[in-house]
């Protein structure tokens, strides 16, 4: 289930350290404002946030400093912006439903193929928040609320499991979901931020979901 197990409509957003604007009301506003997002992503991927100025966003974004303050006060503000923009695919990467759905097993692969998709696809952005969460007190803090929200559906997930007669129920669903938790989105980050920067050779996509859910199967004492 790496961080994503079932789908959480009601996971709380994990940018609320962030004071963010309230969005433009008109269409155009609020066009302009998701050009900038878009541009501030493409320039924070391209070069890292710490080399990135506001003059490389409006460049790439096609507008002036006086449009970006509309919108956004600083470099901190609008990556703050971007994460949000990008939290719903990461929390909510459209979970196939599951052929008999009470297979646990095939849920929790299910549920890791999803996730990992959806980080491969945002990977270029964790990166990014991996650099400045080490420098700044604020992204440290949504990193560790968004890890959060994937542990506490996870807990969620094997307390149900529990329920089921499933799983051990000695086990502690908050420690259990902290540890595999963890060990999926450490492995998420090294295969795919950290050794494509080293030019390693990629990891095979269905070993990776394949060993992952075998893992998290074995930890939970579960039949496949």
């Amino acid at each position: 289930m790496g961080e994503s197990a079932d789908e959480d409509a009601s996971a709380p957003p994990t940018t609320n350290w962030a004071v963010l604007r309230e969005p433009p009301s008109t269409q155009r506003g609020i066009r302009t404002r998701a050009s900038l997002i878009t541009a501030a992503r493409i320039v924070f991927e391209r070069t890292g946030y710490l080399q990135t100025r506001l003059i490389d966003i409006t460049s790439e974004a096609k507008c002036s400093s006086g449009t970006f303050y509309t919108y956004f006060a600083t470099k901190e503000e609008i990556l703050a912006a971007v994460l949000e923009m990008a939290q719903e695919d990461m929390l909510h990467p459209g979970l196939p439903h599951v052929a008999g759905d009470g297979d646990a097993v095939a849920v929790i692969e299910a549920s890791n193929r999803a996730y990992f998709e959806a980080y491969q696809r945002n990977a270029q952005l964790m990166g990014v928040l991996e650099e400045v969460a080490n420098i700044d007190p604020g992204f440290r803090r949504f990193r560790h609320e968004r890890a959060q929200a994937f542990i506490r559906r996870n807990a969620r997930s094997i307390e149900a499991l529990q329920r089921r007669g499933l799983v051990d129920d000695r086990l502690d669903p908050m420690l259990a979901a902290r540890a595999l938790s963890g060990m999926i989105s450490r492995l998420a980050f090294s295969v795919f931020v950290v050794e494509p920067a080293l030019d390693e050779d990629p990891v095979d996509a269905e070993i990776l979901i394949e060993t992952s859910t075998t893992l998290w199967v074995n930890a939970l004492g579960l039949t496949r």
